[in-house]
């Protein structure tokens, strides 16, 4: 009696899954020895049961170098096919970016009043609202650059009227002290006196005093006949002494 065909699902009898998952899983490493032997190929098989026990089978000297192997053919095949796409995506890239730069360029020749013919009423009135829109932004921004340089120069004059009234102020000290020193001079030439020479009289007067070496206390007729003889003297010249001014 044959075996009857096994509908390929889940078993649901957890007894009867372990033993069905024991028996073809020592089948498939059996297949596997036996087909590395027979074909003399490199086998690998990894197996995970449902409890996350590992079962594997090599043929070659190791698991990693088959997995590396592996990884390297995997990838290389990806590497290769990887040029063909981005190239792909390049040009898709490369049409994308052609077409904006061909609706800018037709945009500015529009604003220029170029190649208006093929536009519409609706596409007129738009082109020119934004010409409105542009020409406002435009005279707003020269307006503001205006009035920044206005602020600016005013800012500068304010500066430059603060450095002249301060150098009004000293020249108006300067000429006051000058014109003093020039009054005092023409007073003194006006009343034939000498200016700034009245240190010399008194050390004068004072060395005539101190010729008289003789000590004498009251009335001196001598050094009073002395002093009218000289007083005399100067008034004749026209010299007033200083204790007399």
């Amino acid at each position: 009696m044959g075996r009857g065909k096994v509908e390929m699902k889940r078993i649901e009898n957890k007894i009867n899954r372990q033993v069905t998952f024991a028996k073809r899983r020592n089948g498939m490493l059996k297949k596997a020895y036996e087909l590395s032997v027979l074909c003399d190929a490199e086998v690998a098989l990894i197996i995970f049961s449902n409890r996350g026990k590992l079962y594997e089978f090599c043929s070659g000297s190791s698991m990693a170098e088959t997995l590396e192997r592996y990884q390297r053919c995997s990838y290389s095949a990806l590497e290769a096919s990887q040029p063909a796409k981005e190239t792909q995506n390049s040009y898709q890239e490369y049409l994308k970016l052609k077409s904006k730069v061909e609706v800018m360029q037709r945009t500015q020749r529009n604003f220029l009043g170029e190649d208006l013919g093929h536009l519409g009423t609706k596409e007129l009135e738009q082109l020119e609202h934004q010409l409105d829109k542009s020409l406002k932004q435009i005279r707003s921004t020269k307006s503001q650059f205006m009035l920044d340089q206005l602020s600016d120069l005013q800012r500068k004059e304010q500066i430059l009227m603060e450095t002249n009234n301060g150098l009004r102020r000293k020249l108006g000290e300067s000429s006051a002290e000058n014109g003093l020193g020039s009054t005092m001079e023409e007073a003194a030439a006006h009343n034939h006196l000498p200016y700034n020479r009245q240190p010399v009289q008194s050390e004068e007067f004072f060395e005539s005093m101190q010729c008289n070496s003789t000590l004498q206390i009251g009335y001196n007729p001598v050094m009073r006949d002395e002093m009218n003889g000289g007083g005399e003297t100067q008034n004749v010249n026209g010299f007033i002494p200083w204790w007399m001014v």
